[in-house]
């Protein structure tokens, strides 16, 4: 069989235990953990100037199959994305998490005061633990504070994730980006849908796969807000029948423009539209 190694934990000396691979390679059942830091990298091979392929949130699970040298290679709970990250931003499971963070990034304060330095600054869609909360302020069990209107309760969904989406406009591109410091054009499609409470796997030929239902991709002149279009290597969102909302590495960072224009310029090095997709 023929395992995608973005979505399928196999090396040669160690495979994910639940797969069913013939070979010498060890099974490993790994251990499940807990991201620690804002954003986990995860990156290609275990070095820090490796390509980053994606990134995780604060309060993400991931499964860790081997950790050597201040490496841990894991998968993610969330789409099943398997790369290398730094050991020491991951920490032992706690508590089910009760919040996600629901707007483009927020502080941690020391203490339930504005004017207290932030300790820390955390994305979208990160996952927090609730102990208590009054009218300003969530007291996490981290020992933090964060306004309570930033959170919204794990489960409870945005009602437009293309509204979403639009929050990131002007947001730099970063290959591999995933939050309001940097993101790609499938990191903004799949942010996005998270915070709808939609599940989207991670990169645009796994998107173009997976989502929706398949519209003409010559017919530009029926789209709607929300449509995805989809080329070699890219995804855009519809943001009404004639723009669309995409981050690019042209204007490196996120842009909304006509359809039709953008549609001529990356005709010169993506091709033409290979689907267009309605959720």
């Amino acid at each position: 069989m023929n395992f995608d190694p973005r979505l399928n934990a196999i090396r040669p000396d160690i495979v994910d235990a639940r797969l069913s691979v013939a070979g010498e390679a060890r099974p490993v059942e790994g251990v499940l953990k807990e991201v620690a830091v804002p954003l986990l990298s995860l990156r290609r091979e275990p070095r820090f100037d490796a390509r980053l392929d994606t990134q995780a949130l604060m309060g993400e699970r991931v499964r860790v199959f081997d950790a050597r040298e201040g490496w841990a290679w894991l998968q993610l709970e969330s789409d099943g994305y398997v790369g290398y990250a730094a050991q020491d931003d991951l920490a032992d499971m706690g508590g089910a998490p009760t919040h996600r963070v629901a707007v483009p990034s927020t502080f941690m304060f020391p203490a339930p005061d504005i004017k207290a330095q932030p300790t820390v600054t955390v994305t979208l869609n990160a996952a927090v633990r609730v102990l208590r909360q009054d009218e300003r302020f969530a007291h996490l069990a981290n020992g933090r504070f964060v306004v309570a209107s930033h959170l919204r309760p794990v489960g409870e969904a945005e009602a437009d994730f293309v509204a979403v989406a639009e929050a990131y406009l002007h947001v730099p591109y970063l290959w591999g980006g995933k939050s309001v410091l940097g993101l790609d054009c499938s990191g903004l499609v799949q942010l996005s849908l998270q915070a709808a409470g939609r599940a989207s796997p991670r990169d645009s030929d796994m998107q173009e796969k997976a989502l929706g239902q398949s519209l003409p991709k010559d017919d530009l002149d029926g789209l709607k807000r929300g449509d995805l279009v989809f080329w070699d290597g890219h995804v855009g969102i519809m943001t009404d029948a004639g723009m669309l909302l995409h981050a690019n590495g042209h204007f490196m960072q996120v842009t909304r423009e006509p359809l039709k224009t953008a549609v001529e310029r990356i005709a010169a090095r993506h091709g033409k539209i290979t689907s267009i997709k309605r959720l």
